[in-house]
């Protein structure tokens, strides 16, 4: 939507992902939606043979070296496809971004190299059974060093690509005497055929369909040591560092959704006819379609701005946790306009949008996850207030900014501030 904020490499990415998402056969998101595709191998090759996929990577992997703006007008993009084919589409990132920023030149050459040929497909396993939101606090998944390999143990679920994926990015407990356990966390690349591994349930879903999400087991799987991420004991900041493109990419899709609904709806008033003029000639039909566009436009604008906010970090012009607010900002405002936005589309369609004639119904069942995957509207909520907090309480805060209590007219009246 923004394309007037994009520079010639950002648009040209833009539009050939556009090319990209129409080429994308009908009849493939029909077989998803049926179920008769489990995880969809067709759209992978499709989208890593057109050369889109890993698009922050270097472009000695395959890559693009585009910009975060460039990756969100991307996803954006495939946004058009439904939450879960952008959402497949986006792991390729999102799994790439601690091995890019933290991975040894090794790994980097098998995975980012093998994410962007189509023959590495890369899932997050982070969710546990006993810890969604409170996952560092409830971690149980453990790794012990034995020689030249971790033993890892535990589980996880809700895994996008936990069926077909090649391998997972995972984190376990590395320090069980760590006096923090954000300091006792290491990171891992657990292949898919680690002896160990197995894949133990298959998830029925209201939506997001064909997606293979799993629940997975670590049964002593031994990872060898090369297969660690970063530092031992530092999965704390690679997780950080993850959320950033997990977020954003999940903000952009739910914009892409948002307008993918709402152009079903538009056209179809200003076809459909009732009480004599067509349903874009009623006050309540035109009012919720500028609506639902002064909000997709809106979210849209956030998503850009934590975009730029991204960039700006990557060349050490900002800071982490203030893109941690406005990515968390970014997300929270374009999940919640998406799933008001999809439902007043159904609303402008009627009954008939309700039906699987008209793709709008799945819209809506698949953009409900978005409220919660990534990290759920409140835990964003929590993000953005924590980050403020910490802006507030600085004491360059105060320095820099007006004294705004002296603005009223009895503000010595100190004894009439009572706090306790």
């Amino acid at each position: 939507m923004e394309d007037f904020l994009l520079n010639e490499k950002e648009r040209r990415t833009k539009y050939d992902v556009r090319k990209t998402v129409k080429s994308v056969p009908h009849e493939l998101i029909r077989r998803i939606e049926k179920e008769e595709i489990v995880f969809p191998k067709e759209f992978i090759d499709l989208i890593t043979g057109a050369g889109i996929v890993g698009l922050r990577f270097p472009e000695i992997y395959g890559g693009r070296e585009s910009t975060w703006t460039g990756e969100v007008a991307a996803v954006e993009e495939m946004g058009y496809l439904g939450f879960t084919l952008s959402c497949m589409y986006s792991l390729g990132t999102i799994v790439g971004e601690p091995i890019f920023r933290f991975g040894t030149k090794q790994q980097k050459e098998t995975y980012l190299r093998g994410i962007t040929k189509g023959n590495k497909y890369g899932a997050e396993a982070i969710t546990e059974p006993s810890g969604g939101s409170d996952l560092f606090g409830m971690m149980h998944s453990a790794a012990d060093k034995r020689g030249n390999k971790f033993i890892l143990n535990g589980q996880k679920r809700f895994i996008v690509g936990g069926k077909g994926a090649d391998f997972f990015v995972t984190y376990a407990i590395t320090d069980k005497n760590a006096k923090s356990r954000t300091r006792g966390i290491s990171a891992f690349i657990v292949d898919r055929d680690t002896p160990g591994l197995k894949v133990e349930t298959m998830y029925g879903l209201m939506g997001n369909k064909g997606g293979g999400t799993a629940r997975i087991v670590f049964k002593d799987a031994e990872v060898p040591e090369e297969n660690l991420i970063g530092e031992l004991n530092g999965g704390y900041d690679i997780f950080n560092r993850m959320m950033v493109p997990e977020r954003l990419t999940t903000a952009a899709g739910s914009i892409g959704v948002s307008m993918a609904a709402l152009e079903v709806a538009t056209a179809y008033t200003l076809k459909r006819e009732s009480f004599g003029k067509k349903l874009i000639e009623h006050e309540g039909i035109s009012f919720k379609l500028a609506e639902s566009l002064a909000l997709v436009q809106s979210a849209s604008s956030m998503v850009y701005v934590a975009s730029r906010a991204a960039d700006l970090l990557e060349e050490g012009k900002t800071t982490l946790p203030y893109v941690r607010k406005l990515v968390s900002i970014a997300k929270l405002q374009s999940t919640e306009a998406m799933w008001k936005i999809v439902n007043d589309s159904m609303q402008m369609l009627g009954g008939i949008g309700y039906t699987t004639v008209y793709p709008v119904e799945r819209l809506l069942r698949d953009s409900r996850l978005g409220l919660i995957w990534t990290g759920s509207s409140e835990v964003m909520k929590m993000i953005i207030q924590h980050e403020f907090l910490k802006e507030y309480t600085d004491k360059n805060y105060a320095v820099t900014k007006r004294d705004i209590e002296k603005d009223a007219l009895d503000f010595k009246l100190e004894e009439e501030k009572v706090y306790n």
